[in-house]
């Protein structure tokens, strides 16, 4: 089976510190991996998962609080408290802190991903009671973590990884989804030159007329020729932040026809439904996704891609294309267990939330209980709904939330220099 290729996963990190993959570009020695833990075989209380969490531990601890939340459970407190307990005084995150109570340097490594990813998580389990709404830890660090966001914004308007990395595709789309899933207007966050999130996210959009990937985003312009190249990664996340929404997002319906329309005035709620037409073309044969060559391979047998398969199941859902969604469902319901198994908590959470999205049945995905399968990677939940199969009536709503609100917001902005930008690029896999 194949290892966790989601955004977020430990080679995710390793592999930025040597080779963008597909890029030909070495990763700038700045932003370069932190160096393993010490004892990577003892595992902090309060965390998922059994494996070193050196590159994925706040990344797996916020996707399995997101993945419990939609189902209906409420994190160990225990778990909550770890969380907590790795941001830094800065509000910002790391990947993953062995010391926590040592106090953050200027050397510490800080994550955007991890952050946004945080926030978001945060922004869903219960709230200790306090003196004032929103003095409590848990509000003050999801008010810490989005103030910090915003504060390393690059002047492009996106993100990358690390603070003052490039802007990328998959670090501008989590942050801005985080950001609107927390109440706040990623339209209306301007960088120090004057361009918002959208502006960034519109550099890697692929037009549809493109010779390959038309409708696609790429990871990021090609560092030498400025190409852009299809990711279907990158794909996945940039769509739910052209919708306004995040992983925890319900299907939009009725049903709507994909469709891929490069207008000479691009917006990302286009260029977000261009790419979900992209991806359904890409699901229609043979109901996955696939993993790109691995640098200095020499096969040709295309590996499938379980966690960007259910990603892309995500993506096509917030876009109300539940029913081009179903063959990679069906697919994951036949060929995900074992890699979740071997992957841990981020992967059982992963297919939670892809089953949340298109209204199947996390507790009986293809005979496999997915949430209990979850829950067993970490201390034992504070609550569980009296009927299993019962969901927080928040997320009920969830098609309601996002792109309504952005419409209204009259965040959907154009691109400075229009269609021009769109023109050509660089693609990686976006691991993180």
């Amino acid at each position: 089976m194949t290892t966790v290729r989601v955004r977020h996963g430990a080679a995710a990190l390793a592999a930025t510190a040597v080779l963008l993959s597909g890029s030909g570009a070495l990763a700038p020695a700045a932003h370069a991996a932190p160096s393993p833990a010490p004892s990577p075989a003892v595992i902090p209380p309060g965390l998922y998962g059994t494996k070193d969490p050196t590159y994925d531990g706040v990344w797996r601890q916020s996707l399995a609080f997101m993945a419990q939340q939609v189902a209906g459970v409420e994190p160990s407190r225990t778990a909550v408290d770890w969380l907590l307990k790795q941001q830094c005084d800065s509000g910002g995150f790391a990947s993953y802190r062995p010391a926590p109570a040592t106090t953050c340097t200027p050397s510490t490594l800080l994550d955007t991903n991890a952050t946004a990813v945080a926030v978001q998580a945060l922004s869903g389990v219960d709230k200790p009671e306090a003196a004032e709404p929103g003095t409590d830890p848990v509000s003050k660090a999801m008010g810490a973590g989005a103030a910090w966001l915003k504060g390393v914004q690059n002047e492009d308007g996106g993100w990358g990884y690390n603070p003052g990395a490039p802007s990328d595709a998959n670090s501008t789309s989590i942050v801005i989804s985080a950001l609107a899933a927390t109440g706040h207007r990623p339209g209306e966050i301007t960088s120090s030159g004057g361009k918002t999130p959208y502006d960034a996210l519109l550099r890697f959009a692929i037009p549809c007329d493109a010779r390959t990937g038309g409708g696609a985003f790429a990871y990021q312009p090609d560092a030498k020729t400025g190409a852009l190249a299809a990711n279907g990664d990158a794909t996945a996340a940039a769509v739910l932040a052209g919708l306004g929404k995040d992983l925890q997002t319900r299907g939009a319906r009725p049903e709507q026809k994909p469709t891929c329309e490069s207008p000479a005035t691009p917006t990302a709620e286009r260029a977000a439904r261009n790419g979900a037409a992209h991806l359904a073309g890409a699901l229609a044969g043979s109901g996955h996704l696939d993993l790109p060559p691995m640098p200095g391979t020499t096969t040709t047998t295309p590996q499938p891609d379980v966690g960007n398969t259910a990603d892309a199941v995500i993506a096509l859902g917030a876009a109300g294309h539940i029913d081009r969604a179903e063959p990679a469902v069906t697919w994951l319901k036949k060929n995900s267990a074992a890699w979740a198994e071997e992957n841990g908590p981020a992967a059982w959470a992963q297919l939670v939330l892809a089953a949340h999205t298109v209204g199947a049945d996390a507790r009986d995905f293809g005979g496999v209980d997915l949430v209990r399968k979850l829950n067993a990677t970490g201390p034992a939940p504070a609550s569980v709904p009296a009927d299993p199969k019962e969901e927080r009536p928040a997320q009920a709503a969830e098609e309601e939330r996002g792109f309504n609100v952005w419409l209204a917001a009259g965040i959907f902005l154009v691109a400075g220099a229009g269609i021009g930008f769109l023109l050509s690029g660089r693609g990686r896999k976006g691991k993180r």
